[in-house]
């Protein structure tokens, strides 16, 4: 079984779902997080198990698409992934290009901050 595979298959399967709810924008952003602390609590238990693990990339990726606050939470709740210097390194990285882009986004949008 490939891993990697379902994990973005989910996710594939979570935007599709969001987009049939009435606010598809932050449905799919709910969905998402819910995702990403699954995919940290599972890696948790593929690593006490020695069972095949969730690649750090794709912890990494469903971070940057905006599940990092899933990630923290599950970083928090599991105790994962937080000591592992190039992991944490790449994680906060991603979540300052995550609140950077949604910054742009916003000030493209409305032409200040707030």
């Amino acid at each position: 079984m490939r891993l990697n595979a379902v994990c973005y298959g989910l996710l594939a399967l979570a935007l599709a779902v969001s987009a049939f709810l009435p606010h598809p924008w932050w449905a799919g952003l709910l969905l998402l997080n819910v995702l990403t602390l699954a995919l940290y609590g599972a890696d948790k238990l593929a690593a006490i198990k020695a069972w095949q693990r969730v690649p750090e990339i794709t912890l990494l990726t469903f971070g940057l698409i905006g599940g990092w606050p899933g990630a923290l939470c599950g970083q928090r709740l599991f105790r994962h992934k937080t000591q592992k210097q190039p992991f944490k390194t790449w994680f906060i990285v991603s979540v300052l290009l995550n609140v950077a882009a949604c910054g742009a986004v916003w000030y493209a949008v409305y032409g200040r901050f707030l």
